[in-house]
């Protein structure tokens, strides 16, 4: 059976999950946690993503990250291919480090979002790694103890979660200490790791309850939330790809783009490639990578192809791209 595409949404929150190749520990000491820590920071930095919750086990880790424009591939190319090749370096090992692709979660923020950051923090008590609250609050190798300011970790994203709990940071600390406490005792759970159905509606009582019955229910492993979340999403998804499609069939190409915006912008496309901090040229270069990107959803890496330049520049050209769009109301398709 064909693996399913991502489902990339601006301003997403994604669960993300990795495991080691046949569950091996992929993080042998403290230093290797330290590298993969660095390494996520800076792939923040680079995709202007957020992260809300983290937490670093032997042989795996989880991520609850809130995207940008960029897709949340943009991060985990980055951090994984990067984290894996010190790690074989440093270990003399070659080959996978990863157990397949990494898992990401499309999750309906009214609904999960704290219950996922709970689950996520709550995984070193759940594998006895800590004995208890207490203990976890110590756990150098998690969000929690950055939320609650046992640490610091600047590129954590702490204030929209502490919000929700309170407008002062005393009473909000407090709020968030009590909600993680309460499920301290809270097993497994099927409906934010398992598959599709028993995420989308609930738990696997609601999936055998609909199981049993004639009801239908929009389900997709790749998403967690109720039936009408995922029918949104899913619905968007396949109007994207139809609409991608369908300039694609029309011509519209990467070069269509350049001839538009250059047009626009009133600019030699002669010129386009070459490397100049001259304003028009840079203007037209990031509009080019934003409706490119946007549009046809051409990568990062056919971009820094097409114009000859880094990848982390082709980022920062579509975050700028992005803005000339919008504050100049400019359209080419």
């Amino acid at each position: 059976m064909p693996r399913q595409g991502r489902i990339n949404i601006e301003t997403g929150i994604y669960h993300v999950i990795q495991r080691g190749i046949e569950r091996r520990n992929i993080f042998l000491d403290d230093f290797d946690r330290e590298r993969f820590l660095e390494r996520l920071a800076e792939g923040l930095e680079y995709t202007g993503h957020k992260c809300y919750g983290w937490v670093l086990m032997p042989n795996h880790f989880h991520l609850l990250i809130r995207t940008s424009m960029s897709p949340l591939s943009s991060l985990m190319r980055k951090l994984l291919t990067g984290y894996a090749l010190y790690f074989n370096k440093k270990y003399k090992r070659s080959g996978y480090l990863y157990q397949g692709r990494y898992k990401s979660i499309l999750c309906q923020e009214d609904l999960y979002l704290l219950e996922l950051l709970r689950y996520i923090h709550l995984n070193p008590l759940r594998a006895g790694i800590v004995r208890d609250i207490q203990g976890l609050d110590n756990y150098k190798w998690s969000g929690h103890g950055v939320i609650i300011g046992m640490r610091q970790a600047p590129w954590q994203t702490t204030g929209e979660i502490l919000q929700l709990f309170g407008k002062r940071k005393r009473e909000a600390i407090k709020g968030y200490v009590e909600f993680i406490s309460s499920g301290k005792d809270m097993g497994r759970r099927e409906d934010l790791t398992g598959g599709g159905l028993i995420r989308s509606i609930g738990g696997w009582k609601e999936a055998e309850r609909f199981k049993a019955s004639k009801e239908r229910w929009a389900s997709d492993e790749r998403i967690l939330g109720d039936g009408e979340f995922v029918g949104q999403i899913l619905e968007h998804a396949e109007e994207e790809m139809e609409r991608k499609e369908k300039l694609k069939q029309e011509g519209w190409d990467i070069d269509k783009i350049a001839k538009k915006v250059c047009g626009l912008l009133g600019v030699d496309i002669r010129d386009i490639k070459r490397l100049s901090k001259r304003s028009k040229l840079s203007q037209a270069k990031s509009l080019i990578c934003y409706f490119a990107n946007r549009e046809l959803g051409i990568s990062g890496v056919e971009l820094s192809e097409y114009f000859g330049i880094t990848r982390s520049s082709i980022s920062v050209s579509i975050q700028r791209g992005k803005k000339l769009a919008e504050e100049n109301e400019y359209l080419i398709i």
